[in-house]
């Protein structure tokens, strides 16, 4: 009887010490909540201080924001061995009335480690013109002239300055694709960029705060003059090329929680 005992334990100690196949290793997925906020140098921006309150670029230009809508793609996780995984499509925000600025996709993120980063508007790989008839229609009226290439905005930030008078002007600071060349046969220059957010840490449902400063749009590495660039921006490609390049510092990483 003994004997009998001794097989057992040792019978089951082996199956106790067994490796488990990769193969058969679970990985939790979890669900990714992401908030967009805005903020001027750090000062929180909220519907009532649109139109109302009055903020300093750095150009030494007082302004106001009447409208702020913008769009991101592509929402991008890269672990630390390089793979990626990416959630396809787009959100689209209206920044004063806080449509859309809590974004929650279906895509599940699995465990682990990542770099956090998404695409400003559309590349030129998902910039087609038509191809989103939502945005093509009210409330966004999101399209392009075919004039200036087509596609969609990837901004539209809007208010009124002081000008040199002190009289109240409008500025239209809309961001698209370069059109470089306009007319019935345009070309274009892809002006969207990636902007990178840092590094979070994936272990239970999630939800990650994405920051913009507004005040940066006008600040680095172009400081912007409102006298002279506050409308027809989208005719003007080398504006759109100074908008793409102040952006990469306009975007950063909130909480994680």
């Amino acid at each position: 009887m003994k004997k009998i005992v001794l097989l057992f334990a040792i019978t089951a100690t082996l199956f106790a010490c067994k490796d488990v196949d990769e193969d058969e290793v679970v990985t939790t997925n979890y669900n990714m909540t992401f908030n967009f906020t805005q903020n001027w140098d750090g000062e929180e921006i909220t519907n009532p201080d649109y139109q109302t309150t009055v903020y300093t670029n750095a150009n030494g230009e007082e302004l106001t924001i009447s409208k702020l809508d913008y769009l991101i793609s592509n929402i991008t996780f890269t672990d630390e061995d390089g793979e990626k995984t990416v959630i396809e499509g787009y959100n689209i925000m209206n920044a004063r009335d806080g449509v859309n600025t809590q974004y929650s996709p279906s895509r599940k993120i699995p465990e682990g480690e990542y770099t956090v980063s998404f695409t400003f508007g559309f590349d030129d790989e998902d910039n087609i013109d038509g191809a989103y008839p939502e945005l093509n229609s009210n409330p966004w009226s999101w399209g392009v002239p075919e004039m200036l290439g087509g596609g969609y905005h990837f901004m539209r930030l809007e208010g009124m300055f002081a000008d040199n008078t002190g009289t109240q002007t409008p500025y239209l600071y809309h961001a698209i694709r370069a059109a470089t060349v306009i007319g019935e046969n345009p070309e274009t220059e892809d002006t969207s960029f990636e902007t990178e957010l840092g590094t979070v840490t994936i272990s239970q449902d999630t939800t990650i705060e994405i920051k913009m400063n507004v005040a940066e749009w006008f600040k680095n590495p172009n400081e912007w003059d409102l006298k002279e660039l506050n409308s027809n921006l989208m005719m003007n490609a080398e504006a759109q090329r100074m908008i793409s390049a102040n952006g990469k510092s306009v975007f950063s990483l909130g909480t994680v929680e």
